[in-house]
């Protein structure tokens, strides 16, 4: 494999090409929508690299790879790469396994009475600012509207959102800080 260029200088009249080589503006809704993408999968890096806990950072980079498919998938609207590419498929396993990481940690949390104040550890308080961001692409996904995104992505991201509330709160207890109730 070659060396990958790092500017390329064809953005620079604010265009950018989508896999199937579309030219579209940068503001275009698809970009922003796993642009938002992107920015939740920097912030779960923050997360990970603040987590003193070996398993939640090893789901956590599971979870970065997983982001890396949905944009993938997202810059993809004729959906030339996903039947290519097996690391760019996210299915419905994929949300299953969502499900069983938020009911293996809800087992070892206490149950959830009210709201809580997002914070905690570093950790913690980057996994609660992950959800939001997490929450934020979903809107910007959902906004492209009937047809023109996969709905299993919507899932995912759905899921997701619900996850990374949990894992805030689970790394939060393994570090014996407290969720403080609103």
């Amino acid at each position: 494999m070659g060396v990958v260029k790092i500017y390329t200088r064809t953005g620079d009249t604010g265009e950018t090409a989508l896999f199937d080589g579309t030219r579209v503006r940068k503001s275009d809704r698809r970009v922003d929508a796993y642009g938002h993408i992107d920015e939740l999968n920097a912030t779960l890096g923050l997360a990970r690299a603040s987590s003193t806990d070996a398993a939640i950072a090893a789901r956590i980079e599971r979870l970065q790879r997983d982001l890396f498919a949905l944009g993938a998938r997202l810059a993809d609207p004729a959906a030339r790469i996903a039947g290519r590419v097996t690391k760019a498929a996210l299915g419905q396993e994929d949300i299953a396994r969502l499900e069983a990481w938020i009911d293996e940690a809800d087992a070892e949390l206490p149950p959830l009475r009210r709201f809580i104040l997002p914070g905690g550890s570093v950790a913690g308080a980057t996994l609660h600012l992950a959800r939001t961001i997490c929450r934020r692409a979903e809107r910007h996904i959902v906004e492209l509207g009937d047809g023109g995104v996969d709905p299993v992505l919507i899932a995912y991201v759905n899921r997701l959102s619900d996850l990374l509330f949990v894992l805030a709160r689970l790394v939060n207890a393994r570090a014996g800080v407290p969720d403080v109730e609103w």
